[in-house]
């Protein structure tokens, strides 16, 4: 059961991490701005989930080779009756390849963990959503609502389902505490310093604090130190890169989400 779980948890995580260079994509914008829905040579952009390339129709090439021998090789077409670069295939964004290795690995990691408990299935089955909102947040610094809030009830629901079935390893009512300790804490930090702490870093602490308050206070309090650790020894590294890096404002999301992974890990293995 064991390693079935494992594989299971990779496939799902490989498949997962195979779609989200799009929607990675798409929700890259400042604040205020319409999602993206044009690939960067202005072709459109259909759907949220896939690998991050634009597959132009036939008829597109087609049609660009026809212009290409009509104005000749020196003004629209290459070598060897190519069609000109705009209508040829096309990868822009994250690459899926790796992207579908590195959250693969984290679900069997998270897997290997939590075990074949009922758990499992919200730590799995959300990591895919925590890597995603890491990558918007690393590319614009933004924690979009439409991923933060809906992520922060979909924890607690599915926690708070697993811990009415049987060889539940937590307690879903300390995750719900959990989850408004730690909003609660990164909501002081955001009013105290609202220009090194976002709001959406607090409305994801909802849901970090959820997963992590399930294995009980000792491993809230881990998963919570280690964010800020981890984010404050990368401030530190920037700060020593030069006074160029000083001033520079950086992601915080993505500390948080490893700071939580490290104490879901502790919490599960400790299970």
């Amino acid at each position: 059961m064991g390693v079935t779980l494992i594989v299971l948890a990779a496939g799902y995580g490989a498949t997962a991490g195979w779609l989200l260079p799009r929607a990675a994509y798409r929700f890259s914008v400042e604040p205020g701005e319409p999602w993206r829905d044009r690939c960067p040579q202005g072709h459109r952009v259909r759907g949220w989930l896939g690998p991050a390339r634009c597959r132009l129709p036939a008829e597109t090439v087609v049609q660009g080779q026809g212009q290409g021998q009509g104005q000749g090789r020196g003004q629209g077409q290459g070598s060897g009756g190519r069609p000109p670069e705009s209508a040829a295939p096309h990868a822009y964004g994250r690459r899926a390849v790796p992207l579908a290795a590195l959250v693969g690995a984290l679900c069997a990691v998270l897997g290997v963990a939590v075990g074949a408990r009922p758990e499992a299935l919200a730590y799995v089955g959300l990591a895919p959503v925590v890597v995603l909102l890491s990558l918007v947040d690393r590319a614009v610094h933004r924690l979009p609502d439409v991923l933060t809030l809906p992520l922060a009830a979909a924890v607690a629901a599915g926690l708070g389902a697993a811990a009415l079935l049987p060889r539940a390893a937590g307690d879903g009512r300390l995750a719900l505490l959990g989850g408004g300790a730690l909003g609660a804490a990164y909501l002081l930090l955001h009013l105290i310093n609202p220009a090194g702490m976002g709001f959406g870093d607090v409305k994801l602490a909802l849901s970090m604090g959820v997963a992590l308050g399930w294995y009980g206070w000792g491993v809230w309090s881990a998963g919570a130190f280690l964010g800020l650790l981890y984010g404050a020894l990368y401030g530190l590294i920037l700060l020593l890169r030069g006074p160029d890096e000083r001033n520079q404002g950086y992601a915080f999301g993505p500390f948080m989400a490893a700071g939580a992974l490290t104490g879901v890990l502790l919490g599960g293995f400790g299970a």
